[in-house]
């Protein structure tokens, strides 16, 4: 659309992809054969248009061309400008969309599943805010090469094999395993990582959101763990307290030392 110099307005986005006036149709035909001219775009839309693309927003596409089109006529330097409005919706969705990625690295927990592989199969549900399944499912696969598994999310599915990354459609949690023995060692690690004199629930919420809470084993340990907090803390500055008089106890024969000539 670019190469056949089709303005944003022109351009109607569906879900489905996009329309065009039958006029439109043809220019874009004859832009895109052999020897059509081309077009250079700076790597900062290219990288943020890959983040923006899976932003959970029908919008998105009509943003990222009206971007690409200003970006190509007349405003290479759009992208310094981040007071402008497209420019500063774009870099929001850009970071949603990095920000809930990491989430997901974070959060999936996967579950043995019966199986008759040698190795078992691992699966997982989680609930991301942006359809980023197959952005992130190349973090998994270097991340967890050896294991053979399924992350599942309402909108999409992949699964590891050992050889490559398969895409499908996505599933209701009732579709995900319950819990197995794995689930004690994510609550083990994480009371053996809880630090009380940092306890920020405020804090806790905003990094590890609600709604992630069911498929979080750990999860279960918070209440206790807060609980416990106070008298943890309060433990802690005791054992302290006696490490720093400790400390400045004399030790024997420096004293006498220190007093020779």
């Amino acid at each position: 659309m670019i190469l056949g110099s089709v303005p944003p307005p022109e351009v109607v986005w569906t879900q489905d992809g996009v329309l065009l006036p039958a006029p439109v149709q043809a220019m874009r035909v004859e832009a895109t054969a052999p020897g059509a001219a081309t077009f250079r775009v700076p790597v900062r839309f290219v990288d943020a248009a890959r983040a923006a693309a899976c932003y959970r927003d029908d919008g998105r596409w009509a943003l990222l061309y009206r971007v690409l089109w200003r970006l190509t006529h007349g405003e290479p330097e759009l992208l310094d400008v981040v007071v402008d409005d497209d420019v500063h919706q774009l870099l929001a969705m850009e970071k949603s969309v990095r920000r809930d990625e990491h989430k997901m690295h974070a959060f999936v927990r996967f579950r043995k599943v019966s199986c008759t592989t040698r190795t078992g199969h691992y699966v997982a549900f989680h609930r991301p805010d942006h359809l980023i399944v197959r952005r992130a499912a190349p973090w998994f696969r270097d991340r967890f090469g050896s294991m053979h598994w399924t992350i599942l999310t309402p909108n999409a599915s992949v699964t590891w094999d050992g050889r490559a990354l398969h895409f499908g459609p996505g599933v209701p949690r009732s579709a995900a395993p319950e819990a197995d023995a794995l689930e004690d060692l994510w609550r083990t690690y994480y009371a053996s990582t809880f630090n009380p004199a940092r306890v920020s629930i405020t804090a806790m919420r905003r990094e590890m959101p609600l709604r992630h809470w069911p498929t979080l084993p750990e999860t279960d340990t918070i209440d206790d763990l807060l609980r416990d907090a106070p008298a943890r803390v309060e433990e802690m500055v005791k054992r302290q307290a006696k490490a720093a008089r400790a400390s400045d106890a004399p030790v024997p024969g420096k004293t006498r030392e220190a007093a020779r000539p």
